[in-house]
């Protein structure tokens, strides 16, 4: 099986005033004479190691089952970093979310052949990941027309944000959550329900008209559940 190619740049962002690591992933089959899809993925370095990302891209474009995809990963620096940017309270989060939609998209539009249409261009994350991508969806729907959501974080800001979204029919939705996310132990003291608010979110794309697959897996929070669902969330959202 023919593999694609990743490459490492550094991207500086005015918005957040630092210079971000970025990891790029063109097909094997890569030319600037075709149009591709655009897939942008928080918690990036996670979903190419632990999640197989790009391996299973690779054996699904062989086949031909997908789109052509370009997908570009934004690694974390680290947890408190992660938190900042990603985090609806975060203190980084405002500018992070105008960074995705007024710096990085217009390069990468410069850099490659991409379709410059909303539906082709896709957020995707997991947990506070998941939840950055949504918000970000959320407020430049023109932008991004999808977006993957694998065991967001939910609270009232991010049900609300969702509620008041008025253009539904501009964002097609993938979300799935773990039958055993009900109790998420991050540390001794502090156990979550991830499961209630998700279906809660659930409900309300269903009660304002998003179109949305929506699932719950057996298992919990970690990428022992995520990585096995990414051929399906390919599929899913990519198909040829």
């Amino acid at each position: 099986m023919l593999q694609g190619k990743i490459t490492e740049m550094e991207f500086h962002s005015k918005e957040l005033d630092e210079t971000l690591e970025l990891l790029i992933y063109l097909p094997a089959a890569y030319s600037p004479l075709y149009k591709y899809s655009l897939l942008i993925v928080q918690d990036g370095k996670d979903y190419f190691q632990m999640g197989r990302l790009t391996r299973f891209t690779d054996e699904l474009l062989a086949k031909e089952k997908i789109e052509n995809l370009v997908i570009v990963g934004i690694p974390y620096k680290n947890v408190k970093d992660r938190r900042e940017k990603y985090h609806p309270d975060g203190e980084k989060n405002n500018s992070y979310i105008r960074f995705l939609a007024h710096e990085l998209v217009p390069w990468l539009e410069k850099e490659y052949p991409t379709s410059a249409v909303g539906k082709c261009r896709t957020l995707m994350g997991d947990s506070l990941a998941a939840t950055v991508s949504l918000m970000t969806a959320i407020q430049y729907p023109h932008t991004f027309g999808k977006v993957i959501l694998h065991s967001p974080f939910v609270n009232d800001e991010v049900i609300s944000a969702v509620r008041s979204h008025e253009e539904p029919h501009l964002l097609d939705i993938y979300h799935v959550i773990g039958k055993d996310e009900d109790e998420i132990r991050f540390s001794p003291e502090r156990v979550e329900d991830f499961l209630t608010p998700n279906r809660e979110l659930h409900q309300v794309f269903q009660e304002m008209g998003f179109d949305s697959f929506y699932d719950e897996f057996n298992g919990g929070h970690s990428w022992k559940y995520w990585q096995p669902d990414m051929k399906r969330t390919l599929l899913t959202m990519f198909p040829r």
